[in-house]
């Protein structure tokens, strides 16, 4: 009897913290508007949103911070981790950023998590830039001192979350940014600018590992991803990118402190109307680093100006040496099974750099043509070492 009493307390304990768990495991809603927000388009919501935050932060099960339907003007806001539970962004209204420079130049970003884990952003909701108000502010082409316009959403040692339902509009700079950041999933989101936006980047990565782009849409006046330095196993799958300066890779070695960037996986992507398809680029700068475990298949080009570019003499402004070598090395590069049409005539380009030369490359199953009648396509090699495989178009020049 006494064994049976003391399996049925063994039984109640486990049944006590079961229960116990689930209690913490709870979501709890933290709605902005109980916290003073106003949906009226004009009132700055960054204080109620901060008190939202933390009191969903300081929550021991998992805190959801609520923007229900409306338009919400937002100021600068910074949202700080390490919070006690899961946490959950969740927009359903549209958030506005300020267009009065005295408040868009106090900081380098518009909205920015940081230090935060088990991070859900979400809803279908809009994230609206109003990058028409300020981009006639970018000068950083032709003026050194310029002052950066802010990105839209930056995530800045986050771990373990989501991205995803979610639409961009018109970023006075980058739309999304991730610094420092490991096993990130973006997935269904729309991001949106004119073609002739200037540095309105959809998503750009640097010091990151683990992170998957997949099933979304982006259409900038910049690259559709810009992937820098310090990067390990990114996957990008099922992205649309359009207009924009295409899927990047750089520029790197612009300074001494770089770091390698490999295994990088794009597949099973749409690039249509934009300068550039599958781009690496470095700069013509002594400062060593490595690229390599690069995979790029099963891509789709429509009317792009340079499918697949290497170019390791980059150099876009006076501040470089145009007749400097870079000291990158690119290895270990597969292209397979891109197809579609070039708008210039050139439709693969690398351009490798005479003192650290592309190896290991790889050409296989390339059916790119020139969008000019009874013109064919053509490929343009530069220190570059490798093998091709048939059937190729345009013939291979490795």
């Amino acid at each position: 009897m006494a064994i049976m009493d003391l399996k049925f307390l063994v039984f109640l304990i486990a049944l006590l913290l079961v229960w116990e768990t689930q209690v913490q495991a709870e979501t709890k809603v933290f709605n902005v508007i109980n916290y003073g927000a106003v949906a009226d388009g004009s009132k700055d919501n960054a204080q109620a949103f901060l008190d939202a935050w933390n009191d969903a932060c300081q929550y021991e099960g998992n805190g959801r911070m609520y923007i229900p339907s409306g338009t919400y003007q937002l100021n600068h806001v910074q949202f700080k981790g390490p919070c006690n539970g899961g946490m959950e962004f969740m927009i359903q209204g549209t958030l506005k950023a300020p267009t009065d420079p005295k408040l868009f130049f106090v900081s380098e970003t518009w909205i920015n998590f940081q230090y935060v884990s088990a991070l859900t952003i979400y809803g279908g909701g809009t994230l609206d830039g109003q990058g028409a108000s300020a981009w006639k502010d970018n000068t950083c082409s032709t003026n050194p001192s310029c002052r950066t316009l802010p990105t839209a959403l930056r995530l800045d040692f986050t771990n373990t979350s989501q991205i995803r339902d979610l639409v961009s509009l018109n970023s006075k700079n980058v739309h999304l940014t991730l610094y420092g950041c490991d096993n990130v999933e973006i997935s269904n989101i729309k991001i949106s600018a004119p073609g002739d936006s200037p540095n309105t980047d959809g998503i750009k990565m640097a010091k990151s590992k683990n992170i998957r782009i997949i099933h979304s849409d982006i259409g900038t006046g910049d690259d559709c991803i810009a992937m820098l330095d310090g990067l390990y196993d990114i996957q990008i799958s099922g992205v649309t990118c359009g207009p924009g300066h295409g899927i990047s890779i750089g520029s790197l070695a612009d300074s001494r402190d770089i770091e390698d960037v490999s295994r990088i996986t794009v597949r099973n992507c749409r690039l249509h109307d934009t300068t550039n398809g599958l781009r690496l680029k470095t700069w013509a700068s002594p400062y060593k680093g490595r690229v390599f475990n690069l995979t790029y298949e099963d891509i789709v080009m429509e009317n792009v100006q340079n499918p697949i570019i290497i170019d390791q003499n980059y150099c876009p402004h006076c501040r470089c040496n145009s007749t400097a070598s870079s000291h990158v090395h690119i290895s270990n590069v597969r292209f397979k099974n891109i197809r579609g049409t070039s708008s210039s005539e050139y439709a693969v380009t690398l351009n490798c750099s005479q003192a650290r030369p592309c190896t290991d490359m790889r050409l296989e199953d390339i059916k790119l043509e020139y969008k000019s009648r009874g013109t064919p396509a053509l490929s343009s090699c530069s220190h570059a070492r490798g093998a091709s495989y048939r059937p190729l178009r345009p013939l291979s020049c490795l």
